[in-house]
């Protein structure tokens, strides 16, 4: 179901947020959808979501890299709206095949609301937990998307080397992962490092990180 906005409402959220629906699941207790500049955004009590084009974590690691080909296959690990496959197709211009996995089905409902019909690239979305359906899925990806947070908070499987190994089993030749994490306070700053130095330089040693202003976006 495709969600209208006035006129009015889209003039409106140039100067305000404007709240448009809230909802709750077992998973997510808070869900606020509001629109922002015309754009549409998901947050909780502790985090964004999705914000369309304006989720500049991504947008700006997307312009220092080397995407894949239009029609290439994209996983994407964490929907949210489905900011990552609206920027692709609508500031980069790609027209990709994507499989989407999310663990709400709240928040499957709201980007099928909101973001999905406002696209025309083929998105598949898959209902299930990450971690399962990486151990479990045997297709080949030209690019992998980890945006993975409940709040702020990253599932400890894709912490850990094993996690990031059955990952990089599901990268075609010659692909790309791109991992988004937390980078903004001191203990975010901690943890991340860690993580970068102690288990994805030791899963991907070609990997590097890409400093996107308060987030870090790991790249192998």
């Amino acid at each position: 179901m495709n969600h209208k906005v006035s006129s009015w409402i889209k003039w409106l959220s140039y100067l305000r947020e404007v709240p448009v629906e809230s909802r709750s699941s077992d998973i997510n207790p808070h869900l606020q959808v509001s629109l922002i500049k015309n754009r549409f955004q998901l947050s909780t009590e502790k985090s964004i979501y999705s914000f369309d084009d304006l989720y500049r974590n991504f947008y700006r690691a997307f312009g220092q890299i080397e995407l894949p080909q239009s029609g290439s296959k994209v996983l994407v690990l964490g929907l949210g709206l489905a900011s990552i496959p609206y920027m692709l197709e609508k500031q980069f211009r790609k027209d990709y095949r994507y499989t989407a996995v999310e663990i709400d089905e709240v928040v499957i409902e709201l980007a099928s609301r909101y973001t999905l019909p406002r696209i025309d690239s083929n998105v598949q979305i898959v209902h299930a937990d990450a971690e399962v359906f990486v151990e479990t899925d045997q297709s080949r990806y030209d690019l992998i998307i980890v945006d993975l947070f409940l709040e702020d908070v990253i599932p400890p499987y894709f912490n850990t080397v094993e996690g990031n190994e059955a990952l990089g089993t599901l990268r075609a030749e010659g692909g790309t992962i791109l991992y988004n994490r937390l980078y903004r306070t001191g203990l975010d700053k901690v943890g991340t490092e860690d993580f970068y130095y102690s288990v994805f330089k030791i899963v991907y040693p070609e990997g590097e990180a890409l400093d996107v202003g308060g987030n870090w976006i790991l790249k192998a």
